[in-house]
C-alpha cells in the first residue's frame, strides 16, 4: 500500500482509508453488524488505517469503537472524527462523547465538520492537541459551495488536515483547494471520491477499458480512486462501505502505478462519455 506523509509531522498513512457515513450507522447484532465486522477486519488486514467518522453519522462512532475493540484493532487504526455543533461548551461535550463512543482516549484527528462554528471550536482543538487528547486538527466540507469559507480558514488557522470532496466528476478542488493545501503544508482527506455513487451509476454498464491495466486497475472503483490519488496534494481517499469485497477492491487502488496527466485525461473522457 502506498503511503504519504502528513506534512505537519512526517507521519506516513496509507492512501486509501474508510469512510463510515451511512455504512456504519448500525446497531450490534444481525447481518449488517457481521458484514461491518468483516469489512473492518478486511480493511486492517489489507493495510488500511484511516477510518473517518462524525457525530453526524448516527451510530457510526459507536459501531467503529465497538468493532475495533472486539477485533483488537485500535493501535493499528488512525481514527478521525469531527465536532459538529455550535458553541464551545457543546463542542467539548460532543468531543468527549466521541472519545467514549470510539473507545479512544486519544483521537488521532479531530475535524470541524463542514466548518460549523469553526472559530468557537478552534481554541478548544488547539488546547486538546497541546494536552495530547487529539493528535491532529482539521476542518472539512463536502461541496464547492463551502470552498470560499474553507480557503479562508486554511489561510487563517494552522490546520494539520483538511477534508474535501474531489472526484473525476467533481473537480473544482483541483484548481483552488489542493494547491493551497500544498502551499500551507496541510494533509488532505478526500470524501466523495465516487461523487456519492453517481459515477458508478454512469459507468456500471461500461466495460473496463484495456488501458486500465496500464495503471494496475482491475475495476472502475480502482480507476476512479487512482484518478484522485494521482494528485500529489491528496494524502488519503476515504470511500465509504461496509461490504468486505468493496473494501478490498478499494484498497487495491493503493498499489501499482498512478495515472499521469495523459491517463487522467483518458479517465475524464471515459466519465464524460458514459
Amino acid at each position: 500500500m502506498l503511503t504519504r506523509p502528513i506534512p505537519s509531522s512526517g507521519e506516513q498513512i496509507p492512501v486509501v482509508g474508510l469512510g463510515t457515513w451511512q455504512a456504519f450507522d448500525i446497531t450490534s447484532g444481525g447481518g449488517d453488524w457481521t458484514l461491518a465486522r468483516e469489512a473492518l477486519q478486511a480493511f486492517a488486514d489489507g493495510g488500511g488505517k484511516v477510518v473517518d467518522s462524525s457525530p453526524m453519522y448516527g451510530r457510526a462512532e459507536a459501531a467503529i469503537g465497538a468493532l475495533a475493540a472486539d477485533l483488537q484493532l485500535r493501535p493499528q487504526l488512525f481514527l478521525a472524527t469531527k465536532v459538529w455543533t455550535r458553541g464551545r461548551e457543546a463542542g467539548v461535550r460532543q468531543m468527549e462523547d466521541s472519545r467514549r463512543l470510539l473507545q479512544a482516549p486519544v483521537i488521532d484527528l479531530m475535524q470541524v465538520h463542514n466548518l460549523l462554528d469553526l472559530e468557537a471550536h478552534m481554541p478548544t482543538l488547539a488546547a486538546w492537541k497541546a494536552e495530547g487528547r487529539i493528535r491532529y486538527v482539521g476542518a472539512t466540507h463536502y461541496t464547492e459551495s463551502g470552498y470560499d469559507a474553507l480557503e479562508a480558514a486554511m489561510r487563517r488557522h494552522r490546520l494539520d488536515f483538511i477534508q474535501i470532496n474531489a472526484s473525476a466528476a467533481e473537480r473544482e478542488a483541483e484548481a483552488r483547494i489542493l494547491p493551497l493545501a500544498r502551499e500551507r503544508g496541510m494533509a488532505v482527506l478526500i470524501n466523495r471520491p465516487f461523487a456519492g455513487g453517481d459515477l458508478f451509476a454512469r459507468l456500471r454498464r461500461q466495460p473496463l477499458p484495456p488501458w486500465a491495466a496500464e495503471i494496475g486497475a482491475a475495476s472502475w472503483a480502482q480507476v476512479l480512486l487512482k484518478y484522485v490519488l494521482a494528485d500529489p496534494a491528496v494524502t488519503c481517499a476515504i470511500p465509504g462501505t461496509r461490504n468486505p469485497r468493496h473494501v478490498l477492491d478499494n484498497l487495491g487502488a493503493g498499489s501499482g502505478a498512478l495515472p499521469d496527466a495523459s491517463m487522467r485525461r483518458r479517465i475524464l473522457d471515459a466519465v464524460a462519455a458514459a
